[in-house]
């Protein structure tokens, strides 16, 4: 099994998903930006070749350099784990021939709007949502701009959320409950060419996530956003926490389970990882958010992989390559992350809290990866993960969520 990896070595992540496709008995063909000596050792040993590229997000560039590099070998399989690529993956197959998901098909992952008008099509719920597009080169764009978010404003209706048609996580997206906020959210987003002016949703946040063979489901993962992403982003004070889910069977769990079964068939899901947001509102109503063909981030894998003690960056790799998955379903954990934010700015030079969290649930901690005294604090805007992060798991709902909890207030990092 010839297969086309790229961006083996980045985010972090990558490299186990490279791992795993060498565990499986894959070949492997690695595309990347960074040089060959900036690869890690082990990572260099699991890889048959590699070509280094100028700009791994230069498309057409990439399926160029490629298609010369390897001329002349046969390949079975492209495959991406990374958002920004996953449309370059797809350019590879159709110009080589290749068995997996079209242009077309990943566009609808990628593209927001047409995202929801196929899933809404599959008769899922979706939230109420309009294109916006800048034109480059007009001459009164701005105001263009204005008047076309305040009138997809007007007809979506207040709250509504603020993003970009492709866009990843909640990067450049602004929940607007007024209008002052809703000026804030265009500014903010003037660099942003497509957005999305899309309804508010209130109620509980969730991910659905699946390992999928041909479209069916073979694992699924269900966690909980505490709070909302977009209001983890608000303020920073905030220690984000994420919780995977034990207990499948509950009602409402089922119902997003369901609407996400849905929508993957309505998007023609192929092989491999698939990462979905959803609502659950107070009015009992699971409500579709949006879908991406690739794994969740932030440790997301790492934490499914916690709950039920297997290895899904080898199950993944097994699934793409072999259309198997081998690995036991049953749920024996419910898994935390809390992200840590320090307080000011420059070196972090103390953390509070942590030794009495460790004596008081050190048989629950998986991992601890904040980071220590010395350590030049990260922009928490930026990147979910900020200064490091707390895993921990036990098979009682209530006492993970009490532990993140716990973890999220008493623990604190200062920096100056």
């Amino acid at each position: 099994m010839r297969v086309v990896f790229i961006g083996p070595s980045y985010p972090q992540e990558m490299q186990q998903f490279t791992r795993g496709l060498a565990e499986v008995g894959a070949e492997i063909y690695g595309v990347g930006d960074s040089p060959p000596s900036a690869l890690p050792r082990q990572l260099r040993s699991q890889l048959a070749a590699y070509l280094e590229v100028p700009r791994l997000l230069a498309e057409d560039d990439v399926v160029e350099r490629c298609s010369a590099w390897l001329r002349g070998r046969e390949i079975d399989r492209v495959e991406s784990a990374w958002e920004p690529t996953v449309v370059t993956a797809a350019k590879m197959r159709e110009r080589w021939g290749l068995a997996g998901m079209s242009v077309d098909t990943i566009h609808g992952f990628r593209d927001k709007q047409l995202m929801k008008q196929r899933v809404a099509a599959a008769g899922v719920r979706v939230p109420r949502a309009e294109r916006v597009v800048r034109q480059p080169g007009r001459d009164a764009a701005l105001a263009d701009v204005l008047a076309d978010v305040h009138a997809a404003a007007e007809r979506v209706g207040l709250p509504l959320i603020l993003k970009p048609i492709a866009g990843a996580g909640s990067a450049d997206t602004y929940a607007c409950r007024d209008a002052a906020e809703l000026e804030a959210a265009i500014a903010r987003t003037a660099h942003v060419r497509e957005l999305s002016v899309e309804e508010y949703i209130e109620g509980e946040e969730f991910t659905y996530d699946t390992i999928c063979v041909d479209g069916e489901p073979v694992y699924e993962n269900v966690a909980q956003y505490l709070p909302k992403p977009l209001e983890a982003r608000s303020e920073q004070w905030i220690s984000p926490v994420i919780i995977t889910v034990r207990e499948l069977d509950q009602a409402k769990i089922q119902a997003g389970i369901e609407l996400g079964r849905k929508a993957l068939a309505a998007l023609d899901m192929g092989d491999g990882f698939t990462h979905m947001e959803w609502f659950f509102t107070p009015q009992g109503e699971a409500v579709f958010g949006e879908v991406g063909c690739r794994p969740g981030g932030a440790r997301l894998v790492d934490q499914m992989n916690y709950t039920g003690d297997i290895d899904l960056f080898r199950e993944w790799a097994r699934a793409v390559c072999w259309k198997s998955f081998e690995a036991p379903t049953a749920r024996k954990y419910n898994c935390g992350i809390i992200f840590k934010r320090a307080q000011g700015q420059g070196r972090i030079t103390a953390i509070t809290g942590l030794d009495g969290f460790k004596q008081r649930y050190a048989g629950a901690i998986v991992e601890d990866q904040l980071s220590r005294p010395g350590t030049l604090r990260r922009d928490w805007k930026a990147t979910l993960v900020s200064d490091g992060y707390l895993m921990v798991r036990h098979g009682d709902w209530d006492t993970c969520k009490q532990i993140c909890a716990a973890a999220a207030t008493d623990i604190k990092l200062y920096a100056e």
